[in-house]
């Protein structure tokens, strides 16, 4: 009987149409360091339209928080080259996370502009989704930046409706994908 080669649970290799080779995995505490490195990658925009203001690095904090999810709330996930974590470079990170007290989950995705418009964020976008149905989550959601319509287009050709932000925030939207259980 032939065995078959099985990833673990959340681990895709991803291949690019660029011919680039990426393993999709949740990110691991060794993760922090060539994150931090790899931030320098991310365009300013990238940067801007993931934190929603001007980042120019990534804090120990945020690394800190980034790589070390609470499994029973949260989810994030790296698409790095296919090497040891600590080792890899970061291409994109993805994350979702319950909002305590409700039955909703935020999500944030940041892809390099180096990968960008090869189908990765969609990938990412799928699994997150996934995760969330998994959590029996009533609905998920994240909040773009106006003016990033690539990230506005993909959500929408995922299921996500546009809703205007609940703070009125300028030049936010809030995309929503109701979660059918």
């Amino acid at each position: 009987m032939a065995t078959r080669n099985r990833m673990p649970p959340w681990h895709e290799n991803f291949k690019a149409p660029s011919g680039r080779e990426l393993l999709i995995r949740p990110i691991r505490p060794e993760d922090g360091p060539p994150l931090q490195g790899a931030f320098e990658l991310f365009g300013p925009e990238e940067v801007r339209d993931r934190f929603l203001q001007s980042v120019e690095s990534l804090s120990d904090e945020t690394a800190q928080r980034l790589t070390h999810p609470n499994p029973k709330t949260e989810i994030s996930l790296v698409a790095a080259e296919p090497l040891p974590p600590g080792e890899a470079v970061v291409g994109a990170v993805a994350r979702a996370s319950i909002i305590p007290g409700t039955r909703d989950a935020e999500y944030a995705i940041l892809v390099s502009r180096f990968l960008a418009g090869q189908g990765l964020g969609r990938q990412l976008m799928r699994k997150l989704v996934k995760w969330a149905r998994g959590k029996y989550l009533d609905r998920m959601y994240g909040d773009i930046a106006q003016d990033n319509e690539p990230m506005q287009q993909l959500a929408a050709s995922l299921g996500f409706k546009q809703v205007p932000h609940p703070t009125g925030a300028p030049g936010l939207v809030r995309m929503v994908l109701e979660l059918a259980n």
